[in-house]
């Protein structure tokens, strides 16, 4: 068997979570190179990780459970939030204010740490329980998931 699927999306939280810390600090520095280069990084790597849960774990989960109005839409909805927080953070880079930049993040990581519990305190558990057939399945159609076009 491979890594279970609580496991797979967790390993993408860390993996977004290193790419923003990247981005954090170029821009601490003033870098600004490195922290375009990392901010795109990040975003793309974040937006992908959104697209494997919104297109492939939720809407699995939403038909086995029947359960449209729960977890999934909370998360849908912090989802769009960071994407929010995101464009804010791209603006503030794009105009080289840093330390718009660095507030708007501090936010933003409260928002992905309390997102990012809730999901592997809840919903990964649940989903593996419910899931547990098409677990492999899932995580190699999430492996195929690619970034979202750039907006």
């Amino acid at each position: 068997a491979m890594a279970s699927l609580a496991d797979y999306l967790t390993d993408d939280h860390n993996h977004c979570d290193e790419l923003f810390a990247n981005a954090e600090n170029a821009v601490s520095e003033r870098h600004w190179a490195d922290a375009e280069r990392d901010f795109a990084a990040f975003r793309a790597a974040v937006e992908r990780h959104f697209a494997r849960e919104e297109t492939v774990l939720f809407p699995e989960f939403e038909q086995r459970t029947g359960m449209t109005q729960g977890p999934t839409l909370v998360m849908r909805e912090e989802h769009d939030q960071m994407r929010a927080a995101m464009a804010a953070l791209a603006d503030h880079l794009a105009r080289r204010a840093g330390p718009a930049y660095l507030d708007q993040s501090d936010t933003l990581l409260m928002l992905m740490r309390q997102h990012n519990m809730k999901e592997e305190q809840v919903l990964y558990p649940m989903s593996e329980r419910v899931l547990d057939d098409v677990g492999d399945d899932l995580i190699e159609t999430m492996r195929r998931v690619d970034p979202p076009a750039a907006t």
